[in-house]
């Protein structure tokens, strides 16, 4: 059963109670993600994510973690171009514990000045260590590509300038602005009651009033055909995009389902054709990504130097087939049976529950119940897959590449670029 509620305190609270469950998930959810930092602050986000695990002034670091590891509890957090998750995963008869630390580090967290210059150190090796992936490297390139002078072609992590030059009071200002109960929702999924937990949020909190999601500007139509980092790696690592549609349009739920019969399962027509046929690549992929404004599909895939041309060829090949055709009812089928059981799958898990019901109420304002969320899919059609599949082959597309080539070794027009 999923109760929601706006309680008094300015908090959304939505709560899933699971039966059978003996465990109970706790996230809070910040509406605040790398898209929402001005150029002077880029990677202000994750910065706080990892300033809130240093504790309060009552708390520790180290306090909270062994609190945490006596009960065996989970305790994590991650940052997005929208959002920022917090959450913590542990026995329901716990479930005080668990309200009292993600509160006290939510509404009294200490973000030292001490604190701040020890994360630099360690957010500057992280981006050092994503830049050490070539996959990775590609990935952002891609994001850049798609949204050229836009905070949402920005990396997460900010950049190795505005990381060393984040200031305390960069920090709190940020933190003071966007961690307020108008922006954030708190979902908990397994053995819950719904009541309790208002309740209990409600005597804990200790924030100040008011907030709201930051006011965003979509990104312009344009996109950047095409960027080719050097690097003498042994593969070459490609992500071929577009743009698409954002995350309340209608549309995606054909998208969701044409994503996986292109290259998002085993029995994709790229994984089969690129991999299984052919051997050209261990990994191949696809994946739809929605923003509040924007959204992109992109097709990713490693493969040794010599075979880049003959993978481009067949991805490229795929997309102008589907634009055609379409997909068959064969494929259909598999992909609404894939996405059931996908989404029935992770109900078994209370973390993934309360992922699916806070991140519905924080991006779309709803939390649908999952049969809803089948029934939409199930009541898809070919044509109305056909239509999504014409609309991604003719979208002008973005190619980035990490491998021993320079930009003068792709035709731009071959490919359809930009």
């Amino acid at each position: 059963m999923i109760r929601t509620e706006h309680l008094d305190v300015g908090l959304s609270l939505t709560t899933e109670r699971m039966d059978d469950a003996r465990s109970v998930c706790i996230g809070f959810w910040v509406g605040t993600g790398s898209r929402d930092e001005h150029d002077g602050e880029a990677g202000a986000s994750h910065f706080l994510e990892h300033l809130l695990f240093k504790g309060t002034a009552e708390r520790s670091p180290s306090a909270i973690a062994e609190a945490v590891d006596e009960v065996g509890g989970d305790f994590n957090a991650f940052t997005t171009k929208e959002y920022t998750s917090f959450y913590i995963r542990l026995l329901a008869e716990d479930l005080s514990l668990g309200l009292d630390i993600l509160s006290d580090i939510m509404w009294r967290p200490a973000l030292r000045p001490s604190d701040l210059d020890a994360e630099r150190l360690v957010i500057l090796d992280e981006i050092l260590m994503h830049a050490d992936e070539p996959a990775d490297e590609a990935a952002e390139q891609s994001s850049a590509l798609l949204f050229p002078d836009h905070p949402l072609g920005r990396e997460v992590l900010g950049t190795q300038e505005s990381v060393a030059t984040m200031t305390p009071e960069r920090i709190r200002e940020f933190f003071t602005l966007h961690y307020r109960p108008g922006n954030m929702v708190v979902a908990v999924a397994g053995d819950v009651d719904h009541s309790s937990v208002a309740d209990g949020l409600s005597a804990r909190f200790a924030g100040p009033s008011g907030g709201m999601t930051a006011d965003r500007h979509p990104p312009e139509d344009k996109v950047e055909p095409l960027r080719v980092t050097r690097r003498a790696t042994e593969q070459t690592h490609l992500v071929l995009a577009s743009r698409s549609v954002d995350r309340s349009d209608p549309r995606r739920y054909a998208l969701a389902v044409l994503n996986h019969v292109l290259g998002g399962g085993l029995s994709s027509r790229l994984f089969q054709e690129i991999r299984e046929r052919r051997g050209l690549a261990y990994s191949v992929w696809s994946e739809r990504v929605a923003y509040h404004d924007a959204g992109t599909v992109s097709v990713g895939m490693g493969t040794a130097p010599e075979h880049v041309a003959e993978v481009l060829d067949i991805v490229t090949s795929e997309l102008a087939l589907l634009g055609e055709r379409g997909i068959t009812e064969r494929e259909l089928t598999i992909a609404k049976g894939n996405l059931r059981a996908e989404t029935l799958l992770a109900c078994e898990d209370s973390g993934a529950r309360m992922s699916r019901i806070g991140a519905g109420l924080l991006l779309h304002r709803e939390v649908l119940t999952v049969d809803e969320v089948l029934a939409r899919v199930e009541a898809l059609t070919l044509e109305e897959i056909h239509g999504a599949a014409a609309e991604l082959a003719s979208a002008p597309r973005t190619l980035s590449v990490v491998g021993p080539f320079e930009e003068s070794d792709f035709d731009v027009d071959s490919l359809r670029l930009g």
